[in-house]
């Protein structure tokens, strides 16, 4: 099981580690920095982190000692026309966000990230310098996706082919799912079945349109993946060829995160919110969903999770489960931290009242 966590959080990073005593926060870094996320790169043990500082933009930095230390990398950035005469400034789109990362299919260093607005970038030197995917990029279907939660559309979910790294899978917020079958040198919707309730009634299966809030695939079962959809959960079990929607009943569709048993393709774990404008748990009971059959049922799992009246959401890269299934995390938007030990039957609150999080990961 892995024994160490990096939270993510509006004010920094925050490390925990598990001994005989039980969970223990043991160290922070960038006190005080909205950290948008935290990739740990499996490959080389080599951890990544990327920043918003606002007025100063994006940046990242990379950690080769678990996070002990950091050094600052380059930051995927657009090319930027040269300003038009009387104008003081270039044009062009900016990096808003650094929002996912990846490992890409060249070894250790090689690196995807996704941004908002929905740029695909790519590094080979372990993030010394980075190159946009001009394919996806530039192709005429990308002139139909749109902000979600943010005013821009993101790329928020980049899954690599454990049999094949060269074939990814993309998920943007809002813009569908989007499939690469020859290392990012072309791209294709993979969106079908998808259904935005959101949507006029003629183009809810428009599959450039759908807003999928996060999506996972099973390590073990490559052709399973789940996504977290604004108004539904949905499955694929055919590698992406279409998704069926899946109607939990005992729990509302809506959310953001949702984790894949890394061996079980019928075993999920999502964390349910009311949608749209309110987005919090439904009557103020904080609860996580699992299924174990492959979305026919689900368990409301909250044993360890707040009695009390709760306001909590999970975002989307803020659950994680580790390479075993037994064991997961999870941050909220009001800085609880909670780990489970048991594949969610119950959990235990980390020693920390953390800043609202944005994403956990185990490393």
């Amino acid at each position: 099981m892995s024994d160490r966590i990096v939270a993510a959080t509006r004010k920094g990073l925050f490390y925990f580690s598990r001994n005989a005593s039980g969970w223990n926060l043991d160290g922070e870094a960038f006190l005080g920095s909205p950290m948008t996320n935290v990739f740990p790169d499996p490959r080389d043990g080599m951890l990544y982190a990327a920043a918003n500082l606002g007025h100063f933009g994006p940046k990242m930095h990379r950690s080769a000692d678990g996070g002990v230390s950091w050094e600052e990398i380059a930051t995927p950035a657009f090319a930027r026309e040269e300003p038009a005469e009387g104008e003081d400034e270039a044009r062009g789109p900016s990096v808003v966000q650094i929002w996912s990362m990846a490992p890409g299919s060249g070894g250790a260093g090689d690196l995807w990230a996704g941004t908002i607005p929905g740029g695909l970038f790519r590094s080979r030197d372990g993030g010394a310098s980075w190159e946009l995917n001009e394919p996806l990029w530039t192709m005429p279907e990308r002139e139909r996706w749109m902000g979600g939660g943010y005013d821009e559309p993101g790329i928020h979910s980049i899954c690599v082919d454990p049999r094949d790294a060269g074939r990814i899978a993309l998920a943007v917020s809002t813009g569908g799912v989007w499939l690469s079958e020859d290392d990012g040198k072309s791209w294709r919707v993979a969106s079908k079945g998808l259904r935005a309730a959101y949507m006029p009634p003629d183009m809810a299966y428009d599959e450039v349109m759908q807003d999928a809030h996060q999506m996972v695939q099973c390590a073990a079962s490559p052709d399973t993946y789940w996504i977290q959809h604004h108004n539904g959960i949905f499955r694929s079990r055919d590698n992406l060829a279409s998704w069926n929607e899946i109607e939990p009943q005992v729990c509302p569709a809506f959310g953001f995160a949702v984790a894949a048993h890394p061996d079980d393709p019928e075993t999920a774990w999502f964390v349910p919110a009311v949608k749209d404008e309110f987005r919090y748990p439904r009557d103020a009971r904080f609860v996580v969903s699992r299924t174990r059959d492959g979305g026919e049922s689900f368990d409301i799992l909250d044993r360890g999770l707040p009695r009390e009246a709760s306001y909590d959401l999970v975002y989307r890269h803020a659950l994680d489960v580790d390479a075993t299934g037994e064991r997961l995390v999870m941050g909220s938007t009001t800085g609880g931290g909670w780990v489970s030990e048991d594949g969610g039957d119950s959990w235990q609150m980390l020693p920390a009242r953390l800043p609202p999080v944005y994403a956990m990961r185990f490393v």
